[in-house]
Protein backbone atom coordinates (compact mmCIF):
# COMPACT_ATOMS: atom_id res chain seq x y z
CA UNK A 1 0.00 0.00 0.00
CA UNK A 2 1.29 3.81 -1.16
CA UNK A 3 2.30 5.74 1.82
CA UNK A 4 1.59 8.46 0.42
CA UNK A 5 -1.45 9.62 -0.92
CA UNK A 6 -1.58 9.29 -4.93
CA UNK A 7 -4.76 12.04 -5.03
CA UNK A 8 -2.60 15.39 -4.96
CA UNK A 9 -4.36 19.01 -5.54
CA UNK A 10 -5.22 18.72 -9.30
CA UNK A 11 -3.05 21.70 -10.59
CA UNK A 12 -2.71 22.95 -14.19
CA UNK A 13 0.70 21.33 -14.01
CA UNK A 14 -0.88 18.20 -12.46
CA UNK A 15 -3.73 17.97 -15.20
CA UNK A 16 -1.70 17.58 -18.40
CA UNK A 17 1.11 15.59 -16.50
CA UNK A 18 -1.81 13.33 -16.14
CA UNK A 19 -3.09 14.10 -19.84
CA UNK A 20 0.89 13.05 -20.91
CA UNK A 21 0.92 9.83 -18.61
CA UNK A 22 -2.44 8.43 -20.16
CA UNK A 23 -1.57 9.57 -23.17
CA UNK A 24 2.05 8.12 -23.58
CA UNK A 25 1.35 5.13 -21.01
CA UNK A 26 -2.25 4.09 -21.00
CA UNK A 27 -2.67 5.06 -17.60
CA UNK A 28 -1.59 7.95 -15.05
CA UNK A 29 1.87 6.66 -13.73
CA UNK A 30 1.91 6.58 -9.57
CA UNK A 31 5.10 7.97 -9.21
CA UNK A 32 4.06 11.20 -11.16
CA UNK A 33 0.83 11.11 -8.77
CA UNK A 34 3.20 11.05 -5.59
CA UNK A 35 5.61 13.59 -6.64
CA UNK A 36 2.73 15.82 -7.53
CA UNK A 37 2.69 16.81 -4.03
CA UNK A 38 6.16 18.46 -4.78
CA UNK A 39 5.99 20.40 -8.02
CA UNK A 40 9.04 21.33 -8.32
CA UNK A 41 10.12 17.49 -7.59
CA UNK A 42 7.97 15.94 -10.27
CA UNK A 43 9.06 19.04 -12.70
CA UNK A 44 12.82 17.95 -12.25
CA UNK A 45 12.15 14.57 -12.57
CA UNK A 46 10.35 15.07 -15.72
CA UNK A 47 12.86 17.30 -17.11
CA UNK A 48 15.32 14.59 -16.17
CA UNK A 49 13.66 11.78 -17.46
CA UNK A 50 13.42 13.72 -20.56
CA UNK A 51 17.58 14.37 -21.04
CA UNK A 52 18.18 10.56 -20.32
CA UNK A 53 15.63 9.73 -23.53
CA UNK A 54 18.90 11.40 -25.43
CA UNK A 55 21.87 9.28 -24.02
CA UNK A 56 21.95 6.73 -26.98
CA UNK A 57 25.84 4.74 -26.55
CA UNK A 58 24.12 2.01 -24.46
CA UNK A 59 22.03 -0.36 -26.65
CA UNK A 60 18.69 -0.23 -25.40
CA UNK A 61 17.96 -3.73 -24.98
CA UNK A 62 21.15 -3.66 -22.63
CA UNK A 63 19.72 -1.24 -20.71
CA UNK A 64 16.63 -2.08 -20.05
CA UNK A 65 17.59 -5.09 -18.64
CA UNK A 66 20.55 -3.62 -16.37
CA UNK A 67 17.29 -1.31 -15.17
CA UNK A 68 15.53 -4.21 -13.95
CA UNK A 69 17.97 -6.08 -12.01
CA UNK A 70 18.41 -3.19 -10.38
CA UNK A 71 15.37 -2.45 -9.88
CA UNK A 72 15.02 -6.27 -8.49
CA UNK A 73 17.80 -5.86 -6.58
CA UNK A 74 16.32 -3.56 -4.71
CA UNK A 75 12.96 -4.60 -4.80
CA UNK A 76 10.99 -2.46 -6.18
CA UNK A 77 7.96 -3.88 -7.87
CA UNK A 78 6.88 -0.73 -9.76
CA UNK A 79 9.91 -0.50 -11.66
CA UNK A 80 9.99 -4.18 -12.75
CA UNK A 81 6.43 -4.03 -13.87
CA UNK A 82 7.33 -0.87 -15.62
CA UNK A 83 10.08 -2.25 -17.13
CA UNK A 84 8.96 -5.65 -18.08
CA UNK A 85 6.26 -3.26 -20.47
CA UNK A 86 8.91 -1.23 -21.76
CA UNK A 87 11.25 -4.22 -22.83
CA UNK A 88 8.07 -6.09 -24.22
CA UNK A 89 7.58 -3.13 -26.53
CA UNK A 90 11.02 -3.10 -27.17
CA UNK A 91 10.89 -6.69 -28.65
CA UNK A 92 12.64 -8.50 -25.70
CA UNK A 93 11.78 -12.06 -25.29
CA UNK A 94 9.40 -12.59 -22.54
CA UNK A 95 11.84 -15.22 -21.09
CA UNK A 96 14.22 -13.00 -20.64
CA UNK A 97 12.16 -9.87 -18.86
CA UNK A 98 10.75 -12.74 -16.13
CA UNK A 99 13.81 -14.14 -15.78
CA UNK A 100 15.69 -10.77 -14.73
CA UNK A 101 15.03 -11.81 -10.44
CA UNK A 102 16.89 -15.05 -11.25
CA UNK A 103 19.13 -14.45 -13.92
CA UNK A 104 21.73 -16.64 -12.99
CA UNK A 105 19.73 -19.49 -13.18
CA UNK A 106 18.29 -18.88 -16.38
CA UNK A 107 19.88 -19.67 -19.76
CA UNK A 108 18.39 -17.40 -21.66
CA UNK A 109 20.98 -14.51 -22.14
CA UNK A 110 24.09 -14.22 -23.49
CA UNK A 111 27.23 -13.60 -22.01
CA UNK A 112 27.56 -9.60 -22.26
CA UNK A 113 23.91 -9.64 -20.93
CA UNK A 114 24.79 -11.45 -18.10
CA UNK A 115 28.00 -9.67 -17.24
CA UNK A 116 25.48 -6.07 -17.53
CA UNK A 117 23.07 -7.67 -15.11
CA UNK A 118 25.86 -8.67 -12.66
CA UNK A 119 27.24 -5.07 -12.39
CA UNK A 120 24.20 -3.36 -12.26
CA UNK A 121 23.37 -5.64 -9.05
CA UNK A 122 26.74 -4.96 -7.95
CA UNK A 123 26.73 -0.87 -8.74
CA UNK A 124 23.14 -1.12 -6.56
CA UNK A 125 24.58 -2.93 -3.67
CA UNK A 126 25.74 -0.87 -0.33
CA UNK A 127 28.40 0.01 -0.85
CA UNK A 128 28.83 -0.96 -4.34
CA UNK A 129 30.93 -4.56 -5.07
CA UNK A 130 32.03 -3.55 -8.54
CA UNK A 131 34.88 -5.87 -9.19
CA UNK A 132 38.30 -4.67 -11.15
CA UNK A 133 37.96 -8.06 -13.36
CA UNK A 134 33.97 -7.13 -14.38
CA UNK A 135 34.70 -3.96 -14.89
CA UNK A 136 37.58 -4.72 -17.26
CA UNK A 137 35.28 -6.85 -19.50
CA UNK A 138 32.44 -4.46 -19.66
CA UNK A 139 34.77 -1.06 -21.16
CA UNK A 140 36.35 -3.57 -23.57
CA UNK A 141 33.07 -5.03 -25.28
CA UNK A 142 31.12 -1.97 -24.68
CA UNK A 143 33.84 0.69 -25.22
CA UNK A 144 34.00 3.55 -22.85
CA UNK A 145 30.97 6.18 -23.50
CA UNK A 146 28.55 3.29 -23.04
CA UNK A 147 30.33 2.06 -20.18
CA UNK A 148 29.95 5.41 -18.51
CA UNK A 149 26.10 5.80 -19.47
CA UNK A 150 25.46 1.84 -18.06
CA UNK A 151 27.01 2.92 -14.88
CA UNK A 152 25.01 6.25 -14.78
CA UNK A 153 21.94 4.52 -15.73
CA UNK A 154 21.84 1.91 -13.26
CA UNK A 155 22.49 4.81 -10.48
CA UNK A 156 19.36 6.53 -12.20
CA UNK A 157 17.27 3.46 -11.66
CA UNK A 158 18.48 3.60 -8.22
CA UNK A 159 16.94 6.65 -7.53
CA UNK A 160 13.56 5.65 -8.95
CA UNK A 161 13.64 2.04 -8.00
CA UNK A 162 14.57 3.69 -3.88
CA UNK A 163 12.11 6.39 -4.36
CA UNK A 164 9.47 4.49 -5.11
CA UNK A 165 10.06 1.28 -2.87
CA UNK A 166 10.23 4.07 -0.24
CA UNK A 167 6.77 5.38 -1.03
CA UNK A 168 5.22 2.06 -1.31
CA UNK A 169 4.42 2.06 -4.51
CA UNK A 170 3.99 -1.79 -6.34
CA UNK A 171 2.91 -2.49 -9.86
CA UNK A 172 -0.09 -0.93 -11.45
CA UNK A 173 -0.72 -3.95 -13.88
CA UNK A 174 1.69 -3.41 -16.62
CA UNK A 175 3.04 -6.65 -17.00
CA UNK A 176 -0.69 -8.08 -17.35
CA UNK A 177 -1.40 -6.08 -20.04
CA UNK A 178 1.71 -7.40 -21.91
CA UNK A 179 0.83 -11.01 -21.19
CA UNK A 180 -3.25 -10.38 -21.89
CA UNK A 181 -1.56 -9.14 -25.63
CA UNK A 182 0.65 -12.52 -25.59
CA UNK A 183 -2.56 -14.66 -24.98
CA UNK A 184 -4.62 -13.06 -27.63
CA UNK A 185 -1.73 -13.22 -29.98
CA UNK A 186 -1.18 -17.04 -29.60
CA UNK A 187 -4.99 -17.64 -29.74
CA UNK A 188 -5.46 -15.86 -32.84
CA UNK A 189 -2.15 -17.94 -34.65
CA UNK A 190 -3.94 -20.68 -33.19
CA UNK A 191 -6.87 -20.19 -34.47
CA UNK A 192 -5.25 -19.61 -37.92
CA UNK A 193 -3.06 -22.13 -37.89
CA UNK A 194 0.32 -20.47 -37.24
CA UNK A 195 1.59 -17.34 -38.27
CA UNK A 196 0.95 -16.50 -42.14
CA UNK A 197 3.30 -17.48 -44.28
CA UNK A 198 2.50 -13.98 -46.14
CA UNK A 199 2.68 -11.75 -43.56
CA UNK A 200 6.51 -11.21 -43.04
CA UNK A 201 5.63 -10.73 -39.17
CA UNK A 202 6.38 -12.79 -36.45
CA UNK A 203 5.31 -12.29 -32.67
CA UNK A 204 7.15 -9.08 -31.11
CA UNK A 205 7.60 -10.97 -27.88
Amino acid sequence: MARISLTPRRTVFFRIMEWYSRRAYGKVLDPGKAMAHNPRVLWSQLRFEQSLGKWNRLDPDLKTLAEMASAAAIGCSWCMDFGYWVGHGRGIAPEKLRSVPVWRDSEAYSPLERDVMAYAEAVSATPPQVTDELADRLRGRLGEPAFVELTAMVAVENLRSRTNAALGLTSQGFKDTCDLRDRAAGAGAAAGGGPSAGSGRGTAG
